[in-house]
């Protein structure tokens, strides 16, 4: 079967519509109001890899659900004021979510150009994950 459209054809057509930032650009934007790195892979690599300090974490798979203020899952984190730098592992995800959200009528979304791997080769500054309290 042939699909219709592969993933190569949605990334271009995604990259077509959003906009990245560089590595460069977007650490000189950490720690500025306003703005909210996204990390949108899922938690097993934020476990094994690290991520950016005060990145929030929004798995892909729940992206969609997170943004939307009439979903049952809606996180406040998201606001259509605030300045959005989403980032995966190597900007597949990324710029698909980048797109999504643009879809979603976000205006203020960017997608982190060679993803975490590349920030992390650089030497940029990571974190580990914040480990949550269990319930009980």
């Amino acid at each position: 079967m042939a699909l219709k459209k592969g993933f190569k054809q949605l990334l271009a057509e995604a990259g077509e519509k959003t906009h990245g930032i560089t590595a460069d650009a977007a650490q000189a934007r950490m720690g500025e109001p306003g703005t909210v790195f996204v990390d949108i892979r899922d938690v097993r690599e934020l476990e094994r890899e690290g991520m950016i300090p005060g990145a929030f974490h929004a798995p892909r798979g729940m992206l969609e659900f997170w943004v939307d203020p009439e979903s049952p899952y809606y996180k406040p984190v998201f606001t259509p004021d605030k300045h959005y730098i989403l980032y995966c592992a190597a900007d597949w995800r990324g710029v698909l979510a980048a797109a999504t959200l643009e879809e979603m009528g976000f205006g203020n979304v960017l997608h982190l150009e060679g993803g975490f791997s590349e920030w992390k080769q650089a030497g940029r500054p990571t974190a580990p994950r914040p480990q949550h309290k269990e319930k009980g």
